[in-house]
């Protein structure tokens, strides 16, 4: 009785794991298709000089480059953008978004 219980026990944990699996699957498979997506209408909206300048600036700041991709493309998709962005376009645009640093200064007396 014993092994007939381990046994179910067994092929019931194999079964959950088995449907996690698919469920990881799943979800790299949606990100790797938003991700093309994604690519696709910046290749659209951008210039090579303007896509190649968030590549590399994806390398330092990444998290701040996906939100300036996402920020380009909703308004692409919202028909606020009338022509392809420049690299001096974006250039004015990553200014713009950058928070401004604080400048501290410290004075002995």
């Amino acid at each position: 009785m014993a092994d007939d219980e381990l046994e179910l026990l067994r092929q019931k944990r194999m079964q959950e794991l088995a449907q996690q699996q698919a469920a990881v699957t799943q979800e790299e498979e949606a990100k790797k298709e938003f991700e093309s997506k994604k690519q696709a209408i910046l290749r659209q909206i951008l210039t090579p000089e303007a896509r190649e300048r968030l590549n590399s600036l994806r390398m330092a700041k990444p998290e701040f480059v996906e939100q300036v991709e996402l920020q380009l493309i909703a308004l692409a998709q919202s028909g606020r953008l009338k022509s392809s962005i420049s690299d001096e376009q974006l250039k004015s645009i990553l200014l713009q978004l950058t928070p401004k640093k604080r400048e501290i200064n410290i004075t002995r007396r």
